[in-house]
């Protein structure tokens, strides 16, 4: 985060200001429809912070609203800043990092003129890399409280409502929980089966965790890892890495809906040091089950709402290879692409014959993608593949038609198939072969 490009207005005195806090609807409107892109399982949305466009990842186990990577932005001013310690999941210590008061978030309609924002100082700590698209924020229960919001995957849209009897009549449609809002976070009574015994147990409803489940170890609450499991990195908290295992279990039922064999990760007890955990709470319920529905928060009413998406009997799956990619930048790229023009000229080439004009060439910028991690005794390590080592081709297809997306699903596709890596490490060109194999 480089320092020129922000603005930061520091008041020195106390204002004092009138009109309702929280998201309101402007213009007579009663609905919002705000798009979402779903990557890895999480759900990213547009917003406006002090009339700048953002984009933030949309996560319910979140409590303030947090500023992560601006570098692509001209100017955002904030308001009554003032220093501040954050930490959260990790094992690291706690990072530094700005409040900022009475900033204005909008989209389209929808408006919170006094909104508290947490900006990371920290350029290392950026999603932007893993995720393959800017990711400039996260925000969490501001979003949820003041009103009622819907995440449709089938449509990819966040629909936030008014309370109406026309919302209330269509959530009656749906299988409906009770919830618990403990510390400004979602909770729900869920039963596992670990060892072919059902354990109640209590878990944050956490729309910004891409894996299904996550469990804390507790032999008190029967929260006990299956012997099958492998050690994995499960990703970055505001503290540092979270690492842990992953490993299968019997079943989770949510509400009148049960999953077999979902695969769950268990977080080490480093990694999760720093969360000042709520009373009961054994893990959290993630992205990789809730898109299996089109879910309705009723944060007011302490309800959440279920009907099952075109997700919901997907199969589960994990990355077998070993590897964790990320976009390491961008390059420029020649490309040949045909002309939609008419040839108005005749031309020849030197052996007279007629010269096809319908191409021309052009330079694109296309994302560079790298290793960031591998795990060790998988098939990616025994390959000989490296952390940083820069992606050339992924079976014989250049690494820059892909997605991260797309890479991250060919990583986790089917047991037993063949992947042929060309990698840049050092200036030099090699090529790695390996095969998926599941562990679980």
């Amino acid at each position: 985060m480089k320092f020129r490009n922000f603005i930061f207005i520091l008041l020195f005195w106390q204002v004092t200001l009138f009109g309702q806090s929280g998201f309101q609807f402007e213009n007579n409107k009663d609905k919002i429809a705000i798009p979402f892109q779903l990557i890895n399982n999480l759900v990213f949305i547009p917003l406006e912070v002090n009339g700048v466009p953002l984009n933030f990842l949309l996560d319910s186990g979140v409590d303030e609203t947090i500023l992560l990577s601006l570098d692509d932005k001209e100017e955002v001013s904030f308001h009554s800043v003032q220093k501040i310690k954050l930490k959260g999941l990790g094992s690291n210590e706690p990072i530094e990092g700005l409040k900022s008061s009475n900033n204005i978030l909008s989209y389209k309609g929808l408006v919170d003129r006094h909104h508290d924002v947490f900006i990371v100082l920290d350029q290392s700590f950026n999603f932007s890399s893993h995720i393959g698209i800017p990711v400039n924020g996260i925000i969490g229960y501001n979003f949820f409280k003041d009103n009622i919001v819907e995440v449709n995957y089938d449509k990819k849209k966040v629909f936030v409502y008014k309370d109406t009897k026309k919302i209330r009549k269509k959530m009656l449609k749906r299988s409906a929980s009770s919830i618990m809002i403990e510390r400004n976070k979602p909770y729900l009574i869920s039963d596992v089966a670990i060892a072919n015994e059902q354990v109640p147990s209590k878990l944050l409803i956490d729309i910004g965790n891409s894996d299904a489940l996550w469990l804390f170890e507790n032999k008190e609450k029967k929260i006990n890892m299956p012997n099958i499991k492998f050690e994995d990195y499960l990703g970055k908290g505001f503290s540092g890495d979270i690492n842990g295992f992953r490993s299968k279990i019997g079943s989770v039922k949510i509400n009148s809906f049960t999953f077999e064999n979902p695969i769950v990760a268990f977080p080490d007890s480093i990694s999760i040091k720093s969360v000042n955990k709520v009373v009961d709470r054994v893990g959290s319920l993630g992205g990789e089950i809730l898109k299996r529905f089109n879910i309705i928060f009723d944060y007011s009413n302490n309800k959440i709402y279920f009907s099952k998406s075109h997700y919901f009997n997907d199969p589960f799956l994990y990355n077998m290879s070993g590897i964790e990619l990320q976009n390491d930048g961008m390059q420029w790229v020649q490309e040949t692409v045909n002309l939609q023009t008419v040839n108005l000229d005749n031309s020849y080439d030197g052996n007279g014959n007629k010269a096809q004009n319908d191409f021309k060439l052009k330079f694109t910028l296309k994302p560079i993608f790298s290793i960031a991690s591998v795990r060790k005794n998988s098939p990616a390590e025994a390959s000989g593949l490296q952390v940083g080592d820069l992606i050339v081709s992924i079976n014989n297809v250049e690494a820059y038609r892909y997605t991260l997306q797309s890479i991250n699903n060919l990583l986790k596709s089917e047991e037993g198939k063949w992947l042929y890596f060309e990698v840049e490490r050092n200036g030099k060109l090699l090529k790695c072969k390996f095969q998926l194999k599941s562990i679980l």
